[in-house]
């Protein structure tokens, strides 16, 4: 079939592949430098500035993995029951001063600090007591529910790694070695527009041939779960003045400008010329992606550019492809590689070459 000179698909020139584009523009980023020590409660979601290095063991000492009875492994019978006296109680937090003598054993509950000398534990369920003695079964292995110091983390191993993206587990982590706040990158800040004379705020009238902007609102939900200041310029109409007062605007006090719409080459699409006109620069234009070929990466004096497409999938598609993975960078973190996995489809679908083609589906069982 002959293509259109009119098809949406249909473009002279080359398209950039999208690894190709990230790449590029990623080595013309500089992350934000600036370093803020917050409190953990405050930390979630922060990009780590320095590496946190372990400055105790976890646990701290030795301890009892369960509720029972400490022992020295070679007190035990093998073939049958041991009975010895019980001399001490140990509870988490309060550690026997004493040594342990051998023949002996000392009551201890789940993380008690183990009792100098003895190197198994015997769970509650499996003993019983005989007055001051306590019963011991054979077949224990020696060692047993004995937790060494450092059996989780070594003193001095490196916990987590500059640039990383903490998480709740990771607070969790770095309390359990005592740190109360943790050395994080400033937040990134965005300046965030969409464009077009058709493009409304919701909540108010929407008249005909209009269209409520729909863009905005699903990129600043996206930009705040990156941990970004999002800074809303609203919306520009379709006038090359109007485009170029938003990046006037956007260039001030951010780190990162994006746009939504005008960027494909329509006599109404005045975001590429504008940002040429401000002096910017283009390092991309149009991508090899369906849907979101018109895609621009550039910069306007030290301020990266990140252009994406009007059409509400391809604006989300190519967040999450091309945007994203350059944000992240900026932020002082890195986008892990995307888990892929084979799935078999249950529809026919022709793409074309030379292009990475995303398609929504629905994963059945």
């Amino acid at each position: 079939m002959a293509q259109l000179s009119d098809d949406c698909f249909a473009f002279g020139g080359k398209l950039m592949p999208v690894d190709e584009a990230v790449a590029e523009f990623d080595r013309r980023l500089d992350a934000v430098t600036d370093i803020e020590t917050v409190p953990l409660d405050v930390a979630v979601d922060r990009f780590l500035a320095e590496d946190i290095v372990a400055g105790r063991a976890v646990p701290p000492h030795d301890n009892s993995a369960v509720d029972g009875y400490a022992v020295f492994f070679d007190d035990l019978d093998t073939d049958a029951e041991t009975r010895l006296p019980v001399i001490g109680r140990v509870t988490a937090g309060h550690p026997l001063d004493d040594t342990v003598r051998r023949g002996t054993a000392v009551r201890v509950f789940t993380g008690a600090p183990m009792p100098a000398g003895p190197d198994t534990v015997l769970m509650q369920e499996d003993c019983r007591l005989e007055g001051e003695r306590v019963v011991l079964p054979p077949g224990i292995k020696r060692g047993a529910n004995h937790r060494f110091a450092g059996e989780d983390i070594a003193a001095g191993t490196v916990v987590l790694h500059a640039g990383r993206r903490l998480r709740p587990r990771d607070i969790g982590l770095v309390a359990s070695l005592g740190l109360d706040r943790l050395p994080v990158r400033r937040r990134l800040r965005v300046a965030l527009f969409s464009t077009g004379d058709e493009v409304r705020e919701p909540g108010t009238p929407a008249p005909e041939g209009c269209i409520y902007d729909a863009n905005r609102h699903a990129l600043a939900a996206q930009l705040a779960r990156l941990g970004c200041e999002v800074g809303d310029l609203g919306i520009a109409p379709d006038r090359p003045e109007a485009v170029g007062a938003a990046l006037d605007r956007a260039i001030e006090g951010y780190d990162l400008i994006v746009s939504s719409g005008g960027m494909s080459t329509g006599e109404e699409d005045h975001v590429k010329a504008a940002l040429e006109a401000a002096g910017g620069t283009l390092h991309a234009w149009r991508l090899a992606i369906k849907p979101g070929r018109p895609v621009a990466l550039g910069q306007i004096g030290p301020v990266p550019f990140i252009g994406l497409p009007g059409n509400p999938v391809a604006v989300l598609v190519t967040f999450l492809r091309v945007a994203r993975p350059l944000i992240l960078r900026l932020a002082g973190g890195r986008e892990p590689p995307p888990h892929l996995f084979p799935v078999r489809a249950a529809f026919a679908y022709r793409k074309k070459r030379d292009r990475r083609e995303y398609v929504r589906v629905t994963l059945a069982d």
